[in-house]
Order: C-alpha cells, then sequence, then structure tokens
C-alpha cells in the first residue's frame, strides 16, 4: 500500500526537470559572492517583490532569524500573532540568538492596528521597546489563513509610524498570492524584510529568500555567515528555486482545490474541519485523536497533530486529486473503525 504523506508540503521531492536543472546549474563559491546562479536568483526575487537585494539561505528559520538578529538589539520586543511560526516552530531561536522575547497577540494568526498599538509597551526603562512587527502569511497554525490584505497593510503602516521594522514571514507567500490574486509586490511592499520559501509548496529540495532594502541585506548577510549558512557552489540547489519560479507558482491552485476536496470528503465522513482551507492546509479535529492517528498511519496516511484533538493535513504537488480520493477512503475506514 503506498503511502499518501499529507505531514507538509515540505515532503515534496524534485520533479525530473527540476533535476536536470539542477544538474546544468553553473556554480561558483557563493560566500564569495561569485555562484552565478545564486546572484541571479537574488536578484530576480528582489525584483519580483520590489526590494533591492536579497539573500539566499538555507531555511525558513534561517531567514526568519537572520531577519530578527539584523533589525532587533538584546533586549528587545517583537510582536507577532498568537501561534506564529518565529516562537512556535524555531525552537526559541528569537531567544537564543538575537536575546529577544516575543510577544503574541490577536487571534487565528492576525490582529488589528489596535491591537498592535495597545500591546507596544511604554518608552520607559522598565520596559523592553517593541522593536519589529513580525507577520505571517499564509499563517501555518492557522490552517493556511490568508490575511485580509487592507488589515495587513494597516498594521503594517501603524507599525512603521510608531518606528517599528516590519518582517513578513512569507514561508507559503506565493500560496497567498495565487489564492488572493494579489501581487507578491504589493504583500511585500508594506513591509521592511520578506522571506519565502523554496522547499514548501514551491516543490524545491532546499532553500529559502531573504528580500529587504540594501542596508538590511548587508547585515543579514553577515548574520548568515554567523548562522553558519553560508554555502559555496550553492547554484545546484538556486537552480532547483528558479525552476520552481518558473513552474511551480501557478500550479499552487491545483494544491488548493485539493485541499477543498479533502475538507469536503471529511466533512461528507463526519470529520469536523475549522476553519475552511483557504490554500493548501487544513485543520480537522477528533476527539479521540490517539486512536484515529494510530488508524491512520496503519493504512498508510500520514498527518499531524497540531494539539489535543486537532490534525493538519497539507496537500502539495507530489498529490493528484485521485491520492486526496484514496486518503479520504482510508481516513473513512479509520474513522468508522473507532
Amino acid at each position: 500500500m503506498e503511502t499518501i504523506d499529507l505531514r507538509s508540503d515540505t515532503v515534496t521531492k524534485p520533479t525530473p526537470a527540476m533535476r536536470e536543472a539542477m544538474a546544468g546549474a553553473e556554480v561558483g563559491d557563493d560566500v564569495y559572492g561569485e555562484d552565478p546562479s545564486v546572484n541571479r536568483l537574488q536578484e530576480r526575487a528582489a525584483q519580483l517583490l520590489g526590494k533591492q537585494a536579497a539573500l539566499f539561505v538555507p531555511t525558513g528559520t534561517m531567514a526568519n532569524q537572520i531577519a530578527i538578529r539584523a533589525q532587533t538589539r538584546h533586549g528587545d520586543t517583537v510582536l507577532a500573532g498568537v501561534g506564529a511560526h518565529i516562537l512556535r516552530y524555531e525552537s526559541g531561536a528569537a531567544a537564543a540568538l538575537s536575546g529577544v522575547q516575543v510577544k503574541t497577540l490577536g487571534q487565528d494568526g492576525t490582529f488589528t492596528r489596535a491591537e498592535m498599538r495597545r500591546a507596544i509597551p511604554p518608552r520607559d526603562h522598565h520596559n523592553a521597546p517593541a522593536t519589529l512587527v513580525a507577520l505571517e502569511n499564509t499563517h501555518n497554525a492557522a490552517g493556511g489563513s490568508i490575511w485580509p490584505i487592507d488589515q495587513f497593510e494597516a498594521v503594517a503602516l501603524a507599525a512603521r509610524e510608531r518606528g517599528l521594522r516590519v518582517h513578513l514571514d512569507g514561508a507559503r507567500l506565493f500560496n497567498a498570492v495565487v489564492a488572493s490574486g494579489i501581487a507578491p509586490q504589493r504583500w511585500a511592499a508594506a513591509c521592511d524584510t520578506v522571506s519565502f520559501c523554496f522547499s514548501k509548496g514551491l516543490g524545491a529540495p532546499v532553500g529559502s529568500i531573504l528580500c529587504g532594502d540594501g542596508d538590511s541585506i548587508d547585515r543579514a548577510h553577515r548574520f548568515r555567515k554567523m548562522f553558519g549558512g553560508g554555502m559555496r557552489q550553492a547554484g545546484v540547489l538556486a537552480a532547483a528555486a528558479e525552476y520552481a519560479l518558473d513552474h511551480h507558482v501557478d500550479r499552487l491552485a491545483d494544491d488548493h482545490a485539493n485541499a477543498t476536496r479533502l475538507a469536503a470528503g471529511l466533512a461528507a465522513i463526519g470529520i469536523r474541519v475549522d476553519p475552511q482551507p483557504q490554500t493548501n492546509i487544513l485543520l480537522f479535529h477528533c476527539e479521540r485523536d490517539a486512536e484515529l492517528a494510530a488508524g491512520l498511519r496503519e493504512r498508510g496516511v500520514l498527518v499531524n497533530t497540531m494539539g489535543p484533538g486537532i490534525f493538519r493535513a497539507v496537500t502539495h504537488l507530489d498529490l493528484d486529486t485521485a491520492a486526496i480520493d484514496q486518503a479520504l477512503e482510508r481516513i473513512a475506514d479509520a474513522y468508522e473503525s473507532l
């Protein structure tokens, strides 16, 4: 029985055409700034987001943590939505590497301008100054939800008016772009720095990128080196990332359609899906979580747990409609056997 892996869109494997692009990549030493494939990718990403510069890094976590380190000082506060990836899934890196504390606010991964203003501490020596606001779009822990663009821009504008920098954790930014129809430049325009991943929905094996103004990316370059992210002949990875930009952006709509198909099938089985998926991530609920998880594993369906009674399933380019339908049959069998 073939395994159907719904744990994450990080499990995708390079397509044969992507492997060909990697094999043919022109390379050099990127630490010296001499890898032409990396340089071309960085220039393209910066232009795509309307920023001055960009820096290719191994992981999304590194991109976020470099952005935090480059825009804060030890003892500062970073404001972020509840369930933010930078706090929940990055192993305490903000505290360990940058000496900052993360204060969460709002709900479902978003917050309002008023909530952000209330969260900014007074400017006195008793308080850790808030210097950075981190937004996440799409929001992983909120089921791949997309920020309402007007709210997103209002929060970013209010932050800048109060002298705070704004970072966008856009690991799945292009899922938001495809689902909303809002261009990446508009999402990025509200922010000082933006990261996005090639190794999630875009299907590359490795890599993320951080985009921003020239000074921020210059500082980020130093911290990439400090954090051990300097790579040498990284052009083979940059070639995969560029191939993904060329061929795997528009097809994200297929993943979104499959997530909607999966959600409808789960509802028909009697399993609650909440919230309804906006992109390629869905959260479903079952109180007998340990038993259902075991039943799914026995039937070759892999999902992640997000908390008591909460499961996460993520659609991706390695799963077609037939795989979704097969997963639903197996889930129904496991659920009915509880």
